[in-house]
């Protein structure tokens, strides 16, 4: 019986087709942030291609997974530039390891975006492109986004929508209220625990921001699909997880941002 390693020019040369689709472009995804919506995103990633070929073909797929307790570590600490330094880090590795883009698998960490995309060699598919394509196909003008702390009080989800968008976006009004979906996130579902007494407080603070004039709401922060969806409300939902891996199987694909 005739063997062959594992270098795709070892193998006979009428296999070859079979096991390569060369206009695929291997997407890099830096995930643990968290797991469960990484898993998300591998999921939806996987699934897409496999619909697009009609068959099992698997999209190539550079997966780092990063330490999410020692990175809301470091956000606790403020260390948001330990924080890109090791994004841009991680970017390298996807990079030699042969990936064309990248993704961060959550939304937070594209607050260091404009820290890192000017040391990374190749493309970062920013997550707010995502968003504020699929909201402007849905032909919104202003919407709500519940996320971590940092990704609603902090302006880089919200300047690009607008500036780029032309769509206004609000948060929740309450400190306190954002305080506590922070924690939510952090302490409850990034570790796979949904209490029905959870998502009845997240779909009441998405009811205010409906009630102050929100056409739509974005789950902007990748665990919040894990616990409510389109389902539980009237008004659109954007998934950004999923937002953001269809964006990333386009580019797989062969679509420019």
């Amino acid at each position: 019986m005739t063997s062959y390693n594992t270098s795709s020019t070892d193998y006979p040369k009428k296999f070859q087709q079979e096991l390569h689709h060369p206009m695929l472009r291997k997407l890099g995804l830096i995930g643990g942030l968290s797991w469960h919506s990484t898993l998300e995103y591998y999921t939806y990633l996987n699934q897409s291609i496999n619909e697009h070929f009609g068959n099992n073909t698997n999209p190539p797929l550079v997966l780092l997974n990063l330490d999410q307790y020692n990175m809301h570590q470091l956000q606790k600490a403020d260390r948001w530039d330990t924080i890109a330094t090791m994004l841009i880090e991680a970017c390298d590795q996807l990079y030699k390891a042969g990936a064309s883009a990248v993704m961060f698998c959550a939304n937070t960490p594209h607050k260091v975006y404009h820290d890192v995309q000017p040391h990374s060699m190749i493309p970062i598919l920013h997550i707010g492109d995502a968003i504020g394509n699929a909201v402007r196909k849905k032909g919104l003008c202003k919407v709500g986004l519940i996320g971590t702390i940092f990704t609603m009080e902090e302006p880089f989800i919200e300047k690009i929508l607008k500036d780029k968008y032309d769509i206004d976006m609000m948060v929740p009004d309450q400190k306190e209220d954002r305080e506590k979906l922070h924690t939510i996130i952090q302490k409850e579902l990034s570790l796979g625990i949904l209490k029905p007494e959870t998502k009845k407080y997240i779909l009441d603070q998405v009811a205010i921001l409906e009630s102050n004039g929100a056409e739509g709401i974005i789950l902007g922060c990748t665990e919040f699909p894990l616990i409510i969806g389109q389902n539980d409300l009237k008004i659109p939902v954007f998934n950004t997880t999923l937002l953001h891996a269809q964006m990333g199987v386009d580019f797989i694909l062969g679509s420019d941002f």
